[in-house]
Formats: C-alpha cells, structure tokens, sequence
C-alpha cells in the first residue's frame, strides 16, 4: 500500500504546484504537460527540430516540461535579445543537472557556474590571462602544427594505391586533430608520438572522453524525476567513478609541471601552468582549476569537429562555393606555399564561409541552459524564478523573416552585410551573448578558418561514387551538441605540390 500512496501524494503535489503556477503567473503557452512526467513523452530525439516544429505551432515563445522542471524555449531574435541583453543578470545562473553537477565540481567552474562572485572573478582570469590576444598569439604555432598534420595524414592516406578515388571518414581525422589540438592547449602534451602511436597517458585521456561522452548521451529519468534517483544507484556509481578518473588524471598532470617549474623556473603558454602559476593570485581552489581545465577540452574539442564536419559537407554539396573560395586560396595564398593565419585576414570569402557555418550549423544549436535567478517577464509572459530558459539559435537562423533564403548555404549574404557573430547581433549567436558568451570565441573562429582554409587549398572534395550531393544526410545527431547523424564521407584529391603536405612540427611553446 505505500508505494500507490507515495505516487497519489506525488501526482497531488504535482497537480497543485501546476496549478499554483498557472493561477500565479502568466506562464508561455506550450504542448500540455502530464502529471510527473511533463512533456517528456512528446519530445523527439532531436530536441532542436521537435521545438523549431513546436515554434510554429506555439508562437515564437512557449513552456516545456522535462519532469517537473519548466523550461521556456525562445525562437526569435527578439526574444533572443530580451534574454541576452535587457535581462541579461537575472537570466545568468545555470541549470545543473545531477550528471553536470558531478562534472563541474558543483558549478566550480566557469561554463556551469552560477552567476555571482565566483563567476565574475573566473571570467575575468579567462578573459585577461588565457584568451588574452598575446596568449593567443603565443599558441599559434601549436594550431598550425596539427592542421598541417592533419592534412598530412589525410594526404597519406588518400594517396595510398588501394584508396585511390575511395571516400574518407572526415570525422577520423577531424576529431584527432581537435583532440591534439585542445590537450596540447590544455595540458601542455601531444600524446602522439611521430609514428602515430598515442602514448599510455593520451589512451588514458581518450578512454575518460569516451566515457565522458557515453554517461553524457545516456540521458536518464532520473535527471527528470528526481524523486525516483533512488532507483538508479548503478548510474550514481558510474558518476561518481568517473569523476574519480578524471580527477586522478588532472592531478597527475598538474604535479608534473608543478615539479617542471619548480626545476627549471619557467612557464609554458598552456593553460594548466598559466591556472597553477596565477592560482594565489586569483584564489583558485583545487576543484576550480580541474573543473577549468575540463571546460576546456570539452568546449574545445566536440565543437570544433561538429563545426568544420558541417563545413565540408557544405562544401561537397555546394561546388560552386568549393570552387569560389578555392579561387580566392590560388589568388591570395597561391599554390607554391602554405596557407597561414596571417593570410585569414586577406581571404573575405573564407571568412563569409565560415560564418554561414555557423549560422546553419550552430555547434550548440539550444545554447546553453540559462537559469532565471529571480521572476522576470519575456516577451510578456512571466519566467517563475527557477526555470530555465534556451535561445533556439538553430530555428533563428532558418526564420525567413531574419534571413532570406533561409535554408541556402549562401556565403554571399555576409558581403551583403556585415553580421559580427561574437553576441551584438542577435541573428547570429554560434557563442552566446551577454555574461554568458563563450570567453574562446576568437581561438575558435581562428582554429575553424584555418581548418577550412587548408582543407579547401590542399584538396579538392566530392562526394562518394555514386552518391549525388543533394542525397546526403544532412540530419543531427540528438544531444546538447549537434554530430551529423551520419559521419560526412568524401573523397579528397590532391591539388598542391607533394611537398606542401608535410606537417610543420613545433616543439613545447
């Protein structure tokens, strides 16, 4: 008899607290919610289409339920700004959940963390120490050494007798190159020694991202029900071993260049030294420099490969554009030499294209979650303190009304106007706005050109045999961040000189 008594109690309270809300705020129009379960029937897998499709059903503001936990999901640029922007403060904390609580030392970092003194303080180390234009600059040797080997190792592979004209799995070499790219960054090591071979600590590394991803994607009940997280003790244990993991690995690395200062005095331009170096000054405990450490890699690493993945499948669908920016590549770089990230500046169409990217293939189509921290009214309903809110980035930049020809791959539109995409235009957010906007803006933007831009000079790209461009699966892949459903394949030929395929190899910087 207790367990039907504890539901009835539960389907009680739940009722009541609708109601409560419903008579005590004007709360945005949405699907209708069940008892404990909310909408969480109704969604589709991939969350970003299922409330763009809801937008047009609802208007361009409306209420979801995950569970009990209200969510208000805002579609257009407006709106957008009236978060971004005109409640900007109240708007700023984070929705943990159980999972990113775990990851994030409770909001110690600086993605999860709430809004307030700790954040501010985070912030402003990330703004004026480790994305600082000199620290920048300092690292860019180290993100031309991996471009360069990543076009070095596709090259080899492409020219070998049996691959000849056969497609290659971009996503492979995408993927490795952001992760050697952000752990060099991070960690001060390449874990890849000249034959290939990832060492022992990199396998390490890999097999916690890997289980990283695999807790990230198992998206449970539990995160929604919570009443019902007792029922869910071995995904509890799996939490928290991870977190173990990953805190023994950190700590390893971090008493490593501990020991290396302590020898030799100096610093490196990586970010694990710069965080131990200004660690007093900024009074940084343990937990907030490892949970820094990780919002690294894990902004740095899916994004990038998300980002230029979608690129080059645009670019395989669109010859016309491939061939455009390759013309501009010849005119400016020429065929003689590498293309550097000097040259980014010289190359307008390069960076037009780089944008469309990221208009049409926002990495993080949703943003991430803000958290009202007091009642505050959007668009003229009310947002009860407590429930979240998401910027639809994705539907925004397919609304005919803000773009035309929304759903054209079309790099000319950015000649047209100029559209900045660092948050003061609110048509186009691939980095958020406000106090919440990613403080590695730049360095992405940078890695994405250079990506492009040395995949369009080295290779000329086509789709499968047999495979026309308009046939490809351009679906996402559901989660926070958006994969292509299915890895892009493509099949590059070689149009440079042989010997302009040689990785350009930096040592520690």
């Amino acid at each position: 008899m207790a367990l039907p008594l504890l539901i009835l109690s539960i389907f009680t309270i739940f009722v009541a607290y609708k109601l409560f809300q419903r008579l005590r705020f004007k709360l945005p129009p949405g699907p209708r919610p069940l008892p404990v379960v909310g909408n969480l029937y109704d969604l589709k897998p991939v969350l970003v289409r299922c409330f763009t499709e809801w937008s047009q059903l609802y208007g361009p503001i409306f209420s979801v339920y995950l569970g009990s936990h209200l969510n208000v999901v805002v579609n257009s640029t407006a709106l957008a700004k009236e978060v971004l922007k005109d409640n900007d403060q109240q708007l700023a904390n984070r929705n943990r959940t159980r999972q990113i609580a775990k990851f994030s030392k409770n909001g110690m970092d600086l993605i999860w963390s709430d809004y307030g003194p700790h954040y501010v303080k985070v912030r402003k180390l990330c703004t004026l120490e480790l994305f600082s234009m000199k620290r920048l600059e300092g690292l860019k040797p180290i993100r031309e050494d991996e471009v360069t080997a990543m076009v070095e190792s596709i090259f080899k592979d492409c020219i070998e007798p049996e691959n000849k004209g056969k497609a290659l799995v971009l996503r492979e070499y995408l993927g490795m190159m952001a992760f050697l790219h952000i752990t060099r960054l991070t960690f001060g090591k390449r874990f890849m020694d000249s034959n290939g071979v990832i060492d022992e600590q990199g396998q390490e590394l890999k097999g916690i991202l890997n289980n990283g991803i695999k807790l990230g994607t198992k998206k449970s009940f539990a995160e929604f029900l919570p009443w019902f997280r007792f029922l869910f003790k071995a995904e509890n244990e799996a939490l928290a071993e991870h977190d173990a993991r990953a805190d023994k690995f950190t700590k390893k690395i971090m008493k490593e260049h501990t020991l290396a200062r302590q020898k030799t005095g100096n610093t490196k331009n990586h970010f694990v030294d710069a965080l131990l170096t200004l660690q007093k000054e900024y009074d940084l405990g343990e937990d907030t420099v490892i949970g820094l450490l990780w919002d690294m890699i894990s902004a740095g690493m899916d994004t990038t490969t998300i980002t230029v993945e979608w690129a080059m499948a645009e670019m395989v669908r669109n010859p016309r554009v491939q061939q455009k920016l390759q013309e501009e590549l010849d005119h400016v770089v020429g065929r003689d030499r590498l293309m550097t990230e000097a040259d980014i500046p010289k190359l307008p169409y390069l960076q037009c294209v780089t944008k469309e990217c990221f208009r049409m293939h926002p990495p993080t189509p949703l943003m991430l979650p803000h958290k009202a921290n007091t009642n505050v009214k959007i668009g003229g309903y009310d947002i009860p303190k407590g429930a979240t809110v998401s910027v639809n980035v994705w539907a925004i930049a397919r609304d005919p009304a803000v773009w035309k020809d929304p759903l054209e791959f079309r790099p000319e539109r950015f000649q047209e106007e100029d559209v900045d995409m660092k948050g003061t235009d609110y048509r186009l957010l691939p980095f958020g706005s406000g106090r919440r906007i990613c403080p590695g803006a730049q360095l992405a933007i940078y890695l994405v050109s250079s990506m492009l831009g040395h995949m369009l000079h080295h290779f000329t790209w086509t789709p499968p045999a047999g495979v026309k461009p308009e046939d490809m699966d351009m679906m996402e892949q559901p989660g926070t961040v958006t994969y292509m459903k299915a890895p892009l394949q493509a099949v590059p030929t070689p149009r440079l000189p042989a010997e302009l395929f040689k990785r350009v190899a930096v040592g520690n910087v």
